[in-house]
């Protein structure tokens, strides 16, 4: 058979753009309503709509591109639901970054010119998302695409809102939360993320008001009381100090008045059993508008402490006085070094020592975060909290790895409230409207805007913040299928299965995901959480732009084709292990996709060269016929698809692509390829049974790999002969076939591999050419040795280039030995083969360069001063050589021996 369309060499090129077009006009990933198919769904994690997809990306896109190609495969409605995300904070700082580089800020523009800068943004990069998508081989759904931002979601997201809001749910309140002086926007718990990081803990004394005298009964200090903090440009909002009732080292001081220092305005020492006694000095500053655990203590206090605030939005010192004229107006960072150079030259600094604690930073800009006083909107969580926590403890959610499970349970047992409102210009209006009246403080929350307030018929302004992001995206399973109209998508669709994505947004998604579900739907959303690793490099850094060191997958796909890139991560990504990739290096990187797509290609072109137009089907061939080789490659093909298909089962894609690897290159391409070269090129019986066994396996192998590697794979179905469907990604999963499985056939071709195998060793350990035949014997130990030796005797002296093979003679002569498993022996004849002469003056060198090389290593360890004083690593080291020497003396000398030197 002649293949003029089959290219000589691999191109993915000039393949995968138009396979892809060809699975688009085939309709292949649209999911049908109206089918008897069971569902399958995956929600994509939609893309932030912030610039193109970088590795981690590629990594979780296939990741769920595999699974869900699988599940199409084995006959289920696979639905894979695509779109993006408007990410608010992130996506408006992409935009404001390229204003600054134009000279302008946001407010330069205005509210509504600015958004329709960001809309321009995401009109361009939503659109390179989704090509990208494809790039990758992505079979998604694309008639269903959606984006957190169009209409028919925005109705969605008010919907949520309002429902919330009318059932006591949402509420807006006045407490300090995480404000980030960079987005100038508050943040959740989620997205004030903690890092840990050397500080400092400054001791600074209070002294105690003049009016009450030098000395305070019971102080153990006469000049005032000390506490310790991390942040002492902050004391100019405290409202009082105080310590545990409980401690005895300051009774008698609860009463007291203390002055803040370098201000000099007074405050009151009370008492709380919030006070952690190990903390410091033991007494505590209490500021309660910055700082949240502050806020409770003084609210707990009996009076009204009040809450000044004394830090602006931008986190600089604010024009209050009670802060000090000369720190007003600088940055926090400034103020902190200013206030410590007075408080020492007053006396006031007691003492100074170094502090290791987590800060909290913005999880978009990294700036640390600021606590603040603020009036936000937020969701009361623990109603909703209850039953996506009954649904992991039921088993109704699971999680792979299920470690993950327990950072989920345990967040959701300790959740507090929810902080949705964001002082941002680009995301979802909250749809609240604050009456203007004189004397009415009514809010209006509404799905439409109100053309005046409900309660006194006054004018009415929206609320000027946007929700958070996860507001919208936490809807994402079940407002992407229509919701809240009872459409068929939400009909047929919902609930889903599988949610593909990463550890790291298990709070800020996926918990949320599944508390939207059961409230709005009363169901989850998906039942099992497959959470990837992450991308990092050989240092073990995750990717960033700061660091120089990401990939990205576009530029992999230009060089290597997409299913180079796709069996690259998916054989070395195990649930929940990090993927290392290096960007210096990139050849080597993708070294064993490139070179399996050409293996495959390869071994491909040579098959379909060689079977013809109409090979036998399996069903159809005479099981008398069969070989020992084919009866051991169909056992071990169906050994492959039982395997792949239970790691795909088990959520294990790495075992699969690796189960598929083996098999292909490692039994079908290297041991029955080139088993039945003789066969097919004429020279012996049996070409047409290799024919159909090599067709049925080899399109066993590509149905196999399609979830992996599907664009190389649908090139070479295309090529198969025979009546089978137009397309792979149409196609059955390979069914299992127990009748095919021969445990006999499997252990007496093992024989048969391993005495190719050690004659194959034994040649490149004596240097024999490769030109050279040589004589080889084999005493037979096992009946399956003996019955592989007699089916394959052909095959043996072929594939280990041996002149004769007999079996249980006796031997003589010069040669190299070895042992078979099953306790069989292999001897090869070296004498006609090399130059025994010159071999043994080869060995004898070698020899005598590790002798000198132990008697130097065996001194230096012989030596007490250098085992003493050297790094335990050096020595370590060293021995590891005496004993790897030794082993190769052994060897040499067993070389020698069986030559007769």
């Amino acid at each position: 058979m002649t293949l003029p369309d089959l290219a000589t060499k691999y191109d993915p090129s000039a393949i995968e753009r138009a396979i892809y077009d060809r699975w688009i006009e085939a309709g292949v990933f649209t999911a049908q309503v109206d089918t008897e198919r069971e569902p399958y769904v995956i929600v994509i994690p939609p893309p932030n709509v912030t610039s193109v997809l970088h590795m981690g990306h590629g990594l979780n896109n296939t990741l769920q591109d595999v699974f869900i190609r699988y599940r199409r495969m084995t006959g289920r409605e696979a639905l894979w639901l695509p779109g993006t995300d408007h990410a608010g904070i992130a996506t408006q700082n992409v935009v404001e970054r390229a204003l600054a580089s134009e000279g302008r800020r946001r407010q330069d523009l205005g509210r509504e010119r600015f958004v329709e800068r960001v809309w321009a943004h995401v009109r361009e990069t939503g659109g390179s998302i989704i090509d990208q998508l494809k790039a990758l081989g992505c079979s998604c759904d694309w008639s269903r695409t959606r984006f957190t931002f169009d209409d028919a979601y925005s109705t969605a997201v008010r919907r949520v809102f309002v429902q919330l809001h009318g059932e006591g749910l949402v509420y807006r309140g006045h407490r300090v939360i995480h404000w980030c002086p960079r987005c100038l926007t508050s943040l959740s718990d989620e997205e004030a993320e903690f890092r840990e990081r050397d500080d400092h803990l400054y001791y600074i004394r209070y002294p105690f008001a003049k009016s009450q005298g030098p000395r305070i009964e019971g102080s153990k200090d006469g000049e005032g009381a000390v506490v310790a903090t991390t942040r002492p440009e902050t004391m100019f909002g405290d409202v009082c100090l105080v310590y545990h009732p409980d401690d005895d080292r300051f009774a008698g001081l609860r009463g007291a008045t203390v002055e803040i220092p370098l201000s000099g305005v007074s405050i009151p020492i009370e008492q709380s059993t919030a006070v952690e006694r190990e903390f410091g000095t033991g007494m505590l500053k209490v500021t309660p508008a910055h700082d949240a655990n502050d806020f409770d203590i003084a609210a707990a206090l009996p009076g009204d402490y009040g809450t000044p605030v004394i830090m602006t939005d931008d986190a600089r010192m604010a024009d209050d006085p009670r802060v000090p004229k000369g720190l007003r107006g600088l940055d926090r960072d400034e103020a902190r070094p200013r206030i410590l150079d007075e408080l020492k030259a007053a006396g006031l600094l007691v003492k100074v020592e170094p502090y290791r604690h987590a800060v909290r930073h913005c999880y978009r800009c990294h700036t640390v975060v600021e606590p603040r006083l603020s009036d936000q909107w937020f969701v009361k969580m623990r109603p909703l909290a209850e039953p996506a926590l009954n649904a992991y403890r039921d088993g109704k959610l699971t999680f792979v790895p299920d470690r993950w499970g327990k950072v989920y349970e345990h967040w959701l047992t300790e959740i507090r409230d929810w902080n949705i409102s964001r002082q941002l210009w680009w995301g979802h209006r909250i749809p609240a409207w604050y009456c203007e009246a004189d004397g009415c403080d009514h809010i209006t929350v509404g799905m439409e805007e109100p053309d005046a307030c409900e309660q006194c018929g006054g004018q009415v302004r929206q609320d000027d913040d946007v929700l958070d992001t996860w507001f919208s995206s936490w809807l994402w399973p079940f407002a992407t299928m229509g919701w809240p109209d009872q459409t068929p998508d939400l009909a047929r669709f919902y609930p889903g299965h599988t949610l593909v994505t990463g550890p790291d947004i298990i709070f800020f998604w996926v918990a949320r995901m599944v508390m939207a579900g059961y409230y709005f739907l009363d169901e989850r959303p998906f039942d099992t959480v497959y959470l990837n690793g992450i991308v990092r490099d050989p240092q073990h850094r995750a990717f960033s732009k700061s660091l120089g060191n990401g990939i990205d997958p576009l530029e992999v796909v230009e060089s290597y084709g997409a299913d180079a890139l796709r069996f690259t991560i998916v054989a070395g990504a195990g649930a929940g292990t990090d993927v290392i990739m290096d960007r210096t290096d990139l050849d080597a990187t993708f070294a064993a996709g490139r070179n399996f797509a050409n293996k495959l290609w390869n071994a491909g072109r040579l098959i379909l060269s060689q079977v013809g137009d109409n090979p036998a089907p399996i069903d159809a061939l005479d099981p008398s016929e069969l070989t020992l080789a084919d009866r051991w490659i169909l056992s071990r093909c169906q050994r492959a698809v039982q395997e792949a298909t239970l790691a795909l089962e088990r959520f294990r894609p790495n075992d699969a692509a690796n189960v598929a690897y083996h098999f292909v290159w490692d039994e079908l391409a290297d041991w029955y390829l080139e088993q039945v070269k003789p066969r097919l090129y004429g020279s012996a019986q049996g070409g047409a049974v290799a024919q159909g066994i090599l067709v049925a396996v080899f399109e066993t192998s590509l149905r196999l790999l399609h979830p992996v590697m599907p664009f190389i794979t649908e090139e070479l179905w295309a090529h198969l002969p025979g009546e089978r469907a137009a397309l792979l990604a149409g196609a059955e999963w390979p069914r299992p076939e127990d009748e095919l499985i021969d445990e006999t056939a499997e252990s007496e071709f093992a024989l048969v591999q391993a005495i190719i195998g050690a004659v194959r060793i034994i040649r490149a350990e004596y240097r024999v050419p490769p030109s050279t035949e040589v004589r080889a014997v084999v005493t037979i130990a096992s009946d399956a040795a003996r019955r592989g030796v007699a089916a394959e005797h052909a095959t043996i002296e072929r594939l280990a280039k041996l002149s004769e093979l007999t079996v249980d003679e006796a031997t003589a002569g010069v040669g190299g030995h070895a042992v078979l498993p099953d306790g069989s022996a292999v001897f090869v004849a070296l004498g006609d083969a090399i130059d025994v002469a010159q071999e043994c003056t080869r060995l004898r060198g070698e020899m005598e360069r590790l002798e000198r090389q132990l008697v130097a290593v065996a001194a230096k360890l012989a030596n007490e001063q250098f085992v003493a004083r050297a790094p335990s690593d050096v020595v370590e080291r060293e021995r590891e050589k005496e004993s790897s020497w030794r082993e190769q003396r052994e060897t040499l000398a067993a070389k020698l021996r069986a030559l007769g030197c």
